[in-house]
């Protein structure tokens, strides 16, 4: 993931970022202004607000702001028109939300994407690249099943781009460390109250700053041929140890898993370990439903064995009660975290 592959895939381009408001989308806009050259990068998402107040945070004339829903075909088509690269990462992501709202969760994380998918063929965008999620694989939820029919149009949608140059790949990766609605926002609050509420102290979950996010994501722009889904090596962290590097002072009460949930993440399933290939840095899952597909692309990677898992649970990389407190507190002094916490 580092940035040295990454140098140039987005100079002189025109990038439009679907849910641009978003933690990821002011992190990349952030990074790419400072670090890369493009054309112009266009924030495309649904609430006035976050746009205005996003663009008193950029005032740089080569960001441009389009009110837009990702279920209007229509209007993906005319805001997607001169682009080259897109970044899907729009999505209803709250778990619960989506279970007590589940056509319109279909509507925006199924149907958007099928309407991304077909904007950028018809635009004739060079590379696509969708964020995807850890609860895409196996799923037990309605989010995590609407994920993973979002990967299987970004994989596959490349039929349909056919000999045009669009390009389709996925990025998946776990949980964002401070994003809006992610846990330690919720455990900090809960502190202020004096006491912190866990689901069940075996629980363990993979682990990624928005930084990290970004920059993989960048990577995966240089590197995709279409059809690959990318899942980088990341940390994992038990729940019980984050509530310790919180409120160790606070009493713990423990509720059962919520329905829904799962005690461990994956992020590479077994099913997926027999045409995965593993990388330094990340493991490349090919597609299979392509005969045309040249998998030498990507031969220095190492085949994983069958019955392969990359889990929350079994991963060797783990963040102590240590690194998690120093996270925290880097964290805290971030407006945009205590903003999340304010709601």
């Amino acid at each position: 993931m580092g940035s040295s592959a990454t140098q140039g895939c987005l100079d002189g381009k025109t990038v439009l970022v679907t849910g641009g408001t978003g933690s990821f989308g002011q992190q990349f806009v952030d990074v790419v202004l400072r670090t890369r050259h493009p054309e112009a990068i266009r924030i495309y998402s649904r609430d006035e607000l976050k746009q205005q107040q996003m663009q008193r945070r950029f005032p740089d004339k080569r960001v441009r702001f389009l009110i837009g829903d990702v279920r209007d075909k229509e209007r993906l088509n005319r805001a997607m028109r001169g682009v080259e690269i897109v970044i899907h990462a729009a999505a209803l992501k709250q778990v619960p939300a989506c279970e007590y709202n589940p056509f319109e969760a279909v509507k925006t994380n199924v149907l958007g994407a099928a309407n991304v998918i077909d904007a950028a063929i018809d635009c004739g965008v060079e590379r696509v690249l969708a964020i995807s999620t850890d609860k895409a694989v196996s799923p037990v939820n309605l989010y995590g099943a609407t994920k993973l029919c979002a990967e299987k149009l970004f994989v596959q949608g490349n039929f349909y781009s056919g000999e045009g140059r669009t390009r389709l790949s996925c990025a998946r990766y776990g949980n964002v460390v401070g994003s809006r609605g992610s846990v330690i926002p919720l455990f900090l609050e809960q502190r202020s109250n004096g006491s912190l509420l866990v689901t069940d102290r075996r629980m363990t979950r993979f682990w990624i700053t928005v930084e990290q996010g970004v920059e993989f994501v960048l990577h995966c722009l240089d590197s995709l041929r279409g059809g690959e889904i990318f899942v980088p090596k990341i940390p994992s962290i038990r729940l019980m140890d984050l509530a310790r590097a919180i409120a160790p002072e606070c009493p713990i009460t423990f509720t059962g898993i919520r329905p829904g949930e799962k005690l461990h993440e994956l992020l590479v399933s077994p099913d997926e370990a027999w045409h995965t290939r593993e990388f330094p840095e990340m493991f490349v899952i090919l597609p299979v439903a392509d005969p045309e597909y040249d998998a030498t692309l990507w031969e220095a990677g190492t085949p994983m064995p069958e019955g392969f898992v990359y889990s929350s649970e079994a991963n060797p990389v783990r963040l102590s009660v240590e690194q998690l407190r120093e996270m925290v507190s880097q964290l805290v002094q971030d407006d945009s975290l205590m903003s999340a916490v304010e709601g």
